[in-house]
C-alpha cells in the first residue's frame, strides 16, 4: 500500500483547508542566510544585486512570505469587525468570523486603504480594486448565509441610491430615520420596520437582524425582481454532443455516455431537498442536429433531425426537457445506444453556433434559464452560421497584428452572446481538439454568459482529469439569470469589470451564470475627495434565480480605510489580488495594443509603484538598496511570472489556441486561483514523513531547489507534475507507486494518478517531457523568452533608480 495514494486528493482539500487552493504549510520563518541561500554568487558587482530590506545580501522568498503568514496567522479566527483590516493571505488556513464586513472569502482588494485623493491614486500608480466572487464556497466550519424574508414588501432600500439595508446605515431621529452609508440620504423608516434605539444609538433588535449586523446575507426577492414579473421556473442543463468521427473513434462519445448515467443522480440539489429540480435535455450533432424525445411515459426514445441549420429551431417542445428521476429508465436507455447509432459514422464535419442557438431556443420555449454542455472537439468548418476557417498565424507573432490572433470573429458570435445573456444561458464548453480550433472565437460565449471553458488535446492521456472536471461541473453550487451592480460611497465609483460576464451598459453586470468558481474583478477610480473619517464603503448586490427557481439579492458589503498618507496605502496592500488585477487588465489591453506595450506597461507600473514608495514612505539609505514595501516584498516574482505566462510571452513555439486559452481562463479567476497559477506549489514529496499526514512545506518554485535524489511534486491548479530524481531511491518509487523501479512507471495506471482530480504526468529527470515542467519553474529564466527572478528584480531596480533621479 502506498502511503500517499489514498489521502492524497483529500488532504489538499480536507474542511480544515481555507480553500480550494489553500495547502497546510507548517513551520515558521526560517531564519538566517543559510536557509536563504539565493543562487549561487558569481563575480557580480555587490551593488548589482538588490539587497531587501533584510540584512544579507538576499532575495526575499515567497515561500517565506508563505509560511510566515500561515505561522503568524493560520489556524486562527479571522473576525470582519474591523474596517480597513487586511486578510491573512490566499495560501492561509483560517477560518472567517463575519461580524459587519463581507468575507476575504467573497471580497478581496489590492489595498485595504485607500488614498484620499484622485492625486494621491496617480502618484502612487497603486490600481484600486476588489475581486469578488460572490458565490464562493464556505467551509463547513463556516456559517451559511442567512435568508432575510421582509414579505410582500422586498428589501429596505435607499430611496436616492437604492443602496441595500445593510451595517453602514445610520439610524436616528429615535429609530424613524436612517442616513445611507453611501450616498447620505436620509430616509424614512418604514412602519413595519420601525425598531427603537438604544442609548448608544444603535437599533434594539441588531443582533437578530443579519442584514444590520453582518457582511453577507441574502433577501428573498419579491417579484418586481423578476422578469415579466412572474416567478421563475427551475432551470435546466441540456447536454449537446459532437458525434463527429474522432470523437466515436476516441471513445469519448462512450465515455460522455457512461459517465452521464451516474452524474444526473447528481444533479445539485436544494438543502434537505431529496431530488434535484432542474430539469435535463439531449442533443447530438455533427453538421446536423439530432433531438431526443425522453418523456417518461416513452418506451424508447425518439430522435427528430433538424438539418437546415440555417435556421435553426427546436423541433420538440413536449418531452424534450426532463425530469431525470421520472424518466430515468428513457435517458438511459438513450446513453446507451447514442455511442452505437453513429457507431459507423465518417461524417468529420461539425457546425458551432447553431448548435448554442438550439440550446437557447429550447430555453427560451421552456422560459427557463439554464445551462448548455457541449463536447466539440473541432473547427466548424460545415456550411452554416459562425462557421470558421483555420486563421491561426505565427507569423504575426511579435507584430503589430499579433492582437488580432486573440480578438473573436464577431457577428453570429456576438449576437449569440446576447442572445444567451437575455435568456439566462450559460454555455460551458468541454473542448478536444487535435488542432487549431479558434479558441478565440468558439471560446467567446463561454467567457461572457459565466460559462467555464475545459481544453484536452490529448483526450486519451486527460480521460481521468475530463471525468473528474465534468463530475464537479454538473454538481457545483450554482445560480442562473444573474445581474450584479457594485455601489460606493460618495468619493469614488466602480469604473471597470473584468469577468466572464456581459456588460449592456457602465453599471450592470450580467451573468447568465454565477458559480463558486466565478471572480469578478472591479476597479474603482476617485471621483471626489474620501473623508479619512468615513472610510471607503462598497456593497456588491447579486440578483440570481437559485435552482429551486426561487428569486434572490444577495449582498456583500465591506468597508475600507481612507488616508492621505500613501504609507498606510502601501502597509495594506494585497500582492496576490494586485497580481490577480495586472493580469486581467493585461489580458484585456492585449486585445488593442501589441503585446510589447503591454509588457512595457506592466514593468513600468511596477517600477513606479515601487519607486514611488522608496521617495515617500522609506527611511532614506543607499541607491544602491532595493527597498520594497513590507506587504510587496514578493510581488516582483508575480509580475515576472506573469510577464512569462504563454498569453505574454509571445513566441512561435507557443501554440496560438493555448495562449486564447490560458487568456479566457485567467479573466474569470479569484485570487486564490492567479496566486498558485503564477506561483505553482513545489513540494518535496521524499521529505515527507511516513507515519504522518502532513504535506511538507513547499520549496521555492526554481530548479536549483530540485535534487537529484528527490521527487517533486509541482501543482498550479491546472495540472500537476511529479518530477521524479535520476538517483531517486527504488524504495521511495516502491513506497508512492508500487512498482519496483523508475523504469515499470508510465503516466497512466498508478494508482497516486487515479485518486487525483487533476492531471498528473510522471516527468523523469532529463526526459523529453521535462520542458513541460520546467516553465512552472516561475524564477527561472523563461523556456520561451522571459527573465529569472534574479534578473528582473535586477532590471527593476535599475527602472526605479532612473525614476528616482
Amino acid at each position: 500500500g502506498s502511503p500517499i495514494s489514498g489521502p492524497y486528493g483529500a488532504q489538499m482539500a480536507g474542511p480544515q483547508m481555507a480553500g480550494p487552493q489553500s495547502g497546510a504549510f507548517p513551520g515558521g520563518f526560517p531564519g538566517g542566510p543559510a536557509q536563504m541561500a539565493g543562487p549561487p554568487q558569481k563575480k557580480l558587482d555587490p551593488d548589482s544585486i538588490p539587497s531587501t530590506v533584510t540584512t544579507d545580501k538576499m532575495l526575499l522568498y515567497n515561500t517565506h512570505v508563505i509560511e510566515d503568514d500561515q505561522a503568524k496567522r493560520g489556524g486562527q479566527v479571522y473576525v470582519t469587525n474591523i474596517r480597513g483590516q487586511v486578510p491573512p493571505l490566499v495560501t492561509t488556513d483560517f477560518t472567517v468570523q463575519d461580524q459587519g464586513n463581507a468575507s476575504p472569502r467573497f471580497m478581496r482588494c489590492t489595498t485595504y486603504s485607500f488614498p484620499s485623493t484622485a492625486d494621491l491614486a496617480k502618484q502612487c500608480k497603486v490600481p484600486l480594486a476588489a475581486i469578488i466572487k460572490p458565490f464562493a464556497t464556505v467551509p463547513k466550519n463556516e456559517t451559511p448565509l442567512y435568508i432575510v424574508n421582509h414579505g410582500e414588501t422586498g428589501p429596505i432600500r435607499c430611496n436616492r441610491c437604492k443602496a441595500y439595508m445593510c451595517p453602514y446605515m445610520q439610524f436616528m431621529d429615535g429609530g424613524r430615520r436612517y442616513q445611507c452609508g453611501f450616498c447620505s440620504c436620509v430616509n424614512e423608516v418604514p412602519v413595519q420596520y420601525f425598531q427603537h434605539l438604544d442609548h448608544m444609538g444603535r437599533r434594539m433588535d441588531l443582533y437578530e437582524r443579519p442584514e444590520l449586523s453582518l457582511g453577507s446575507y441574502e433577501f428573498i426577492a419579491t417579484l418586481d425582481y423578476c422578469k415579466n414579473n412572474k416567478p421563475p421556473n427551475p432551470p435546466a442543463y441540456i447536454f449537446m454532443i459532437d458525434v463527429s468521427y474522432n470523437n466515436i473513434k476516441s471513445g469519448l462519445v462512450k465515455l460522455i455516455c457512461e459517465e452521464l448515467k451516474t452524474l444526473l443522480d447528481r444533479l445539485p440539489q436544494e438543502e434537505g431537498a431529496e431530488t434535484s429540480p432542474i430539469k435535463v435535455g439531449f442533443v447530438t450533432y455533427n453538421k446536423i442536429l439530432h433531438f431526443y424525445n425522453v418523456k417518461s411515459a416513452l418506451a424508447q426514445p425518439q430522435m427528430m433531425v433538424v438539418s437546415d441549420v440555417a435556421e435553426m429551431f427546436v423541433p420538440l417542445l413536449d418531452g424534450f426537457l426532463v425530469n431525470f428521476q421520472e424518466s430515468r429508465a428513457v435517458v438511459n436507455n438513450l446513453l446507451d445506444q447514442i455511442p452505437d447509432m453513429f457507431a459507423d459514422t465518417n461524417e468529420s464535419e461539425t457546425v458551432f453556433a447553431p448548435v448554442i442557438q438550439a440550446g437557447v431556443e429550447a430555453l427560451k420555449a421552456a422560459e427557463c434559464s439554464g445551462k448548455l454542455f457541449i463536447f466539440h472537439s473541432s473547427i466548424p468548418t460545415a456550411e452554416a452560421p459562425g462557421k470558421l476557417k483555420n486563421r491561426d498565424d505565427r507569423k504575426l507573432v511579435g507584430t503589430e497584428k499579433e492582437k488580432t490572433l486573440f480578438q473573436p470573429l464577431r457577428g453570429v458570435y456576438e449576437q449569440l452572446t446576447k442572445d444567451c445573456v437575455a435568456q439566462g444561458c450559460c454555455v460551458d464548453l468541454f473542448l478536444f481538439p487535435n488542432q487549431y480550433v479558434d479558441i478565440a472565437t468558439v471560446g467567446d460565449v463561454p467567457s461572457h454568459t459565466g460559462g467555464s471553458i475545459y481544453k484536452y488535446s490529448n483526450f486519451q492521456v486527460n480521460g481521468q482529469q475530463f471525468v473528474s472536471d465534468l463530475r464537479r461541473d454538473v454538481e457545483k453550487s450554482i445560480g442562473f439569470d444573474a445581474i450584479m451592480r457594485v455601489r460606493t460611497g460618495t468619493g469614488f465609483r466602480a469604473t471597470d469589470f473584468f469577468g466572464a460576464v456581459y456588460m449592456n451598459n457602465t453599471t450592470d453586470v450580467e451573468m447568465a451564470a454565477v458559480d463558486c468558481d466565478k471572480a469578478v474583478t472591479v476597479e474603482f477610480k476617485h471621483d471626489d475627495t474620501l473623508s479619512e473619517e468615513s472610510g471607503a464603503v462598497m456593497q456588491c448586490a447579486l440578483l440570481y434565480t437559485t435552482i429551486g427557481g426561487q428569486r434572490r439579492l444577495r449582498i456583500h458589503n465591506l468597508s475600507l480605510n481612507c488616508s492621505s498618507q500613501l504609507s498606510e496605502l502601501y502597509k495594506s496592500c494585497e500582492t496576490d489580488a494586485l497580481i490577480n488585477f495586472f493580469a486581467k487588465s493585461a489580458y484585456r489591453a492585449m486585445l488593442n495594443q501589441p503585446l510589447k506595450t503591454v509588457r512595457e506597461i506592466l514593468v513600468n507600473q511596477t517600477a513606479h509603484m515601487l519607486a514611488c514608495y522608496r521617495k515617500h514612505c522609506a527611511s532614506p539609505s543607499a541607491a544602491s538598496q532595493l527597498i520594497l514595501p513590507d506587504a510587496m516584498k514578493v510581488f516582483p516574482v508575480y509580475m515576472n511570472s506573469l510577464l512569462k505566462t504563454p498569453t505574454l510571452v509571445g513566441s512561435t513555439e507557443l501554440s496560438t489556441d493555448d495562449r486564447a486559452f490560458h487568456r479566457l481562463l485567467v479573466n474569470a479567476m479569484g485570487v486564490e486561483e492567479t496566486q498558485v497559477l503564477l506561483y505553482p506549489r513545489l513540494i518535496p514529496l521524499h521529505t515527507m514523513d511516513v507515519s504522518s499526514d502532513a504535506i511538507p512545506a513547499p520549496v521555492r518554485c526554481s530548479e536549483e531547489r530540485l535534487s537529484e535524489s528527490g521527487i517533486f511534486l509541482l501543482e498550479n491548479g491546472l495540472s500537476m507534475f511529479l518530477w521524479l530524481g535520476q538517483a531517486c531511491p527504488p524504495d521511495l518509487i516502491q513506497n508512492l507507486f508500487n512498482v519496483p523501479s523508475l523504469g515499470h512507471l508510465s503516466s497512466e495506471g498508478c494508482d497516486l494518478c487515479a485518486s487525483l482530480s487533476v492531471q498528473l504526468l510522471i516527468v523523469k529527470q532529463k526526459d523529453r517531457s521535462e520542458m513541460l515542467f520546467r516553465q512552472h519553474l516561475v524564477e527561472d529564466k523563461g523556456l520561451h523568452g522571459g527573465a529569472s527572478y534574479m534578473d528582473f528584480l535586477c532590471y527593476v531596480h535599475r527602472e526605479i533608480r532612473q525614476l528616482l533621479t
